[in-house]
């Protein structure tokens, strides 16, 4: 007895060296949606709210709330961003980005519910603000106030456009894992600790009588962790002894299917909490990080990431739009019956935790190719999305504007602390460079993951020379259409004296310098170049058009010297000849339905490529070509390139290159198995250089 008395004092004296003095936040809290209306005698009352008007996007519109049984409207006198922030935070999203008046979205009818609304941006409830109270107005509808919201839902909510919420006041907002070991407090990710959740009164415990692993799984899986794993209660039993514990909830029996901890069956404690887990402890939970956020090289190696599903379009880790791998050939999910418990069975595959949205609408771009499954319908339980119930896809079933994408918990790292993206400043007070020679891949997930000098090597030490950036919520995504590229390849001999103009733009290969002009002709290798913006913004040159050059050959405006590259190669990737299209215009040659064509390059006009437009350089234009003049026969491999040297932003570079199987037999070219660069798998891509025969014949 004695011996286990010392051995008690021991582990006792050791956690008072590992356990910090004060407990600092090292998670951040993951927050539910704000609730609204305060308590009444008669109950909570019901608020609904929706975005109404027209023209708008889904995250826009006229704020219109349901109040007593009624629509109606809020008026825009001493409307402010904060009462904005509020209003998108009971529709379901983050925050606002901005705000309306004067009925830009139209008026509309009904009652005008409140007036002189003015809130601080932080209330639960645009019921709690100051206004002139309900039904209390002395304005029209001309007046109507909307808000424009930030794309992104808050965790647990649906994409649906009508949002209904009660109050209730032991609601809970915010979930955090606070670690209680000083070692744990100094790694990201946190993956360990005492369950915390938030409420009007602070931070409070979960009594762990009764806790169970699907209860476990639903906080790691809000925290952004794929899977959880039993915890040395003993360690966590002894320290908690020692502290004044606050215990809000008492019982939680979650299905494990759940996004948020909310959503749950909970029982709140109402009388001494303190004293409300007799024989318990805080709840504990311990996750298993995936393989991107792993803390040992052995970890990451063990946890694989998945190879048949992947994230396309998205601006960050953890979202995108779905793809799948089915016949070698990667393809898109119809976003019929998309929800919730569908999306968390990816985003727990894929190495992240539950998913915070289902999007619906190709809310992450159009993808290119095949629609592979249909009517995705998961239980939540299934380790892969493979495992769930689906509908092969026909050709009348959907469209790649229907493409299904998602938006995942992710563990926090606190990369932000490392860096920070400040305004323009005078540089008085910047006194050295810490990088240089960065180059990042794109993937990395901080700064110091790229690429960079070990020691510092900046010729131009001035802080003027420092690098800056300019950040964007969407960007825009290019891609070329490999199956025109494969229907109009041919071989041309063009005269020399219908090449003076394209010799002037550098558009032939070096040995026609020597020709005897204008006599002769040069082998160009044609083909059309449609290239398709399939992004969420609009791309448009890096060049403003002060700098634009104005060509007579072309009688147009050039907004950039280098927008693609043409080359052929041989099979071991040596380049034999390549096209020298120096300079480009970008406009809309057309566009999908209903999308509006915005830019021309007629009459020095804009340029771009509108999001759901493409541009068209058809293959009877100048220097729509290769010079092949100097090409042996043989098999090659033609490839194009769009935004090589990636001069403009775009939310994905990998579908950037489109290759071709080419054979040449000095008179005529067969060209196949025209492909987008990340269009196959592994395997396939590996064999794309084996010549499988000649399966597009072209006429020179």
């Amino acid at each position: 007895m004695e011996l286990c008395q010392w051995w008690r004092h021991i582990v006792v004296f050791l956690l008072h060296a590992w356990i910090p003095s004060c407990f600092a936040q090292t998670t951040p809290p993951v927050r539910l949606s704000p609730t609204p209306t305060p308590q009444t005698a008669e109950g909570p009352e019901t608020l609904k709210f929706r975005l109404s008007g027209f023209p708008r996007k889904h995250n826009e519109g006229r704020i219109e709330v349901f109040y007593k049984g009624e629509w109606g409207t809020i008026c825009d006198d001493d409307f402010s961003l904060a009462n904005a922030h509020v209003l998108c935070r009971q529709l379901g999203f983050v925050s606002a980005t901005g705000w309306t008046h004067s009925a830009k979205y139209g008026k509309g009818t009904g009652k005008i519910w409140l007036d002189n609304v003015q809130c601080s941006g932080s209330e639960r409830s645009v019921s709690v603000c100051k206004s002139r109270g309900w039904g209390n107005s002395d304005c029209t509808h001309d007046e109507d106030a909307g808000v424009i919201c930030k794309d992104e839902r808050l965790p647990g909510y649906v994409d649906s456009n009508v949002i209904e919420v009660k109050d209730h006041e032991n609601k809970v907002e915010e979930v955090r894992l606070r670690p209680v070991f000083t070692i744990a407090t100094k790694r990201m990710p946190v993956t360990e600790g005492v369950v915390e959740v938030k409420n009007k009164d602070g931070w409070a415990q979960i009594c762990d009588n009764g806790w169970t692993p699907k209860n476990s799984h639903v906080v790691c899986g809000m925290m952004g962790f794929p899977h959880e794993k039993k915890v040395n209660k003993n360690f966590y039993k002894l320290y908690s002894e020692r502290q004044k514990n606050h215990f809000l909830v008492h019982s939680v029996a979650c299905l494990g299917t759940e996004v948020h901890l909310a959503a749950c069956p909970l029982e709140f404690n109402y009388d001494n909490a303190t004293e409300s887990c007799p024989g318990g402890m805080p709840a504990v939970v311990s996750c298993v990080p995936g393989p991107l956020y792993a803390q040992s090289t052995v970890m990451r190696k063990k946890l694989k990431m998945p190879s048949t599903i992947r994230l396309k379009g998205g601006a960050k880790y953890g979202e995108g739009r779905v793809e799948v791998l089915k016949g070698s050939e990667w393809g898109t999910i119809c976003d019929d019956r998309w929800n919730l418990l569908s999306a968390s069975v990816v985003c727990r595959e894929l190495g992240f935790g539950s998913a915070k949205e289902a999007l619906t609408g190709a809310r992450m771009g159009q993808g290119l190719g095949p629609i592979h499954m249909n009517e995705v319908q998961c239980t939540g339980h299934e380790r892969s999305l493979w495992n769930c119930r689906y509908k092969n896809i026909t050709a009348e079933d959907c469209k790649h504007t229907e493409d299904a994408s998602l938006r995942c918990n992710v563990p926090y790292m606190g990369f932000e602390k490392t860096v920070r993206e400040t305004w323009y400043w005078d540089s008085s007070n910047v006194t050295e460079m810490v990088m240089s020679g960065v180059k990042c891949t794109g993937d990395e997930m901080s700064l110091s993951q790229c690429q960079h000098h070990r020691t510092v090597n900046c010729q131009k030490a001035l802080a003027r020379f420092s690098a800056g950036v300019i950040c964007s919520e969407t960007a825009s995504d290019l891609v070329l259409n490999a199956p025109l590229v494969q229907q109009t390849t041919y071989i041309e001999d063009r005269p020399l004296h219908m090449l003076y103009c394209a010799a002037e733009e550098d558009c032939l290969s070096k040995s026609a310098a020597k020709a005897n002009w204008p006599y002769g002709h040069r082998r160009l290798l044609r083909f059309s170049s449609q290239i398709h913006n399939i992004g969420r913004a609009d791309f448009r040159p890096k060049a403003g058009r002060h700098s634009w050059v104005w060509h007579a050959c072309h009688g147009h405006y050039h907004s950039m010297d280098i927008f693609t590259h043409y080359d052929l190669m041989s099979a071991n990737g040596t380049k034999v000849a390549e096209g020298h299209k120096a300079s480009f215009c970008l406009e809309d040659s057309d566009c999908d339905e209903g999308v509006s064509k915005r830019y021309e390059c007629a009459n020095f006009g804009e340029q771009g490529i509108t999001v759901g437009c493409w541009d068209l350089y058809r293959h009877d234009i100048d220097c729509q070509w290769i010079d092949i003049s100097d090409v042996k026969p043989g098999n090659y491999i033609l490839q194009v390139v769009i935004n090589p040297n990636y001069e403009v932003a775009e939310s994905d570079f990998t579908n950037n290159a489109m290759k071709c199987n080419c054979k040449y037999d000095g008179h005529r070219i067969w060209v196949h198995n025209c492909h987008i660069g990340d269009a196959f798998s592994e395997e396939a891509e590996k064999k794309f250089e084996k010549y499988p025969g000649q399966l597009n014949n072209q006429i020179s």
